[in-house]
């Protein structure tokens, strides 16, 4: 092959390389737009996902390790503890049961489970927490069911 041949055969070989790069990009579009992305986002009906409750658990009197404690328990009860941590404040009295989905049923069975007067069940729903339940332990930790 001479030197011109070699260069017009390299030319042709980045031409057609380009030209099917092209053509995949463009079915690659066609496709986006007939079958568009499904959003990962729970439906606005009040119903699980799944039948687990999914809870988060907060220490809110500032004990060490007592959040920890209760998703340990919380697991072992059948509930899916999806993050556990501290509470904004340490100067929580009285364990709280915060209902995030609006489904107060499981709301009042988190509070069953670990023995939280209903009363204590407080309603603050949004769409930002992909959660059922928030629990913050108050210092009356000790008190609650095991």
């Amino acid at each position: 092959m001479t030197e011109k041949q070699s260069s017009n055969f390299l030319l042709h070989s980045a031409l057609g390389f380009l030209s099917i790069l092209l053509l995949v990009l463009l079915a690659a579009l066609f496709t986006r737009i007939i079958y568009p992305r499904v959003l990962a986002e729970r439906s606005e009906v009040s119903v699980l996902v799944s039948d687990v409750i999914q809870v988060e658990v907060l220490n809110g009197c500032g004990v060490p390790g007592l959040a920890t404690k209760f998703t340990s328990r919380l697991r072992q009860n059948g509930f899916d503890v999806v993050q556990s941590g501290n509470f904004e404040t340490f100067d929580i009295t009285e364990t709280i049961v915060i209902d995030r989905s609006g489904n107060s049923e499981n709301a009042k069975r988190v509070a069953r489970a670990l023995g939280v007067p209903e009363t204590r069940i407080q309603r603050e729903i949004s769409s930002d927490f992909y959660l059922d339940a928030t629990i913050v332990i108050g210092s009356d930790y000790e008190n609650l069911q095991p």
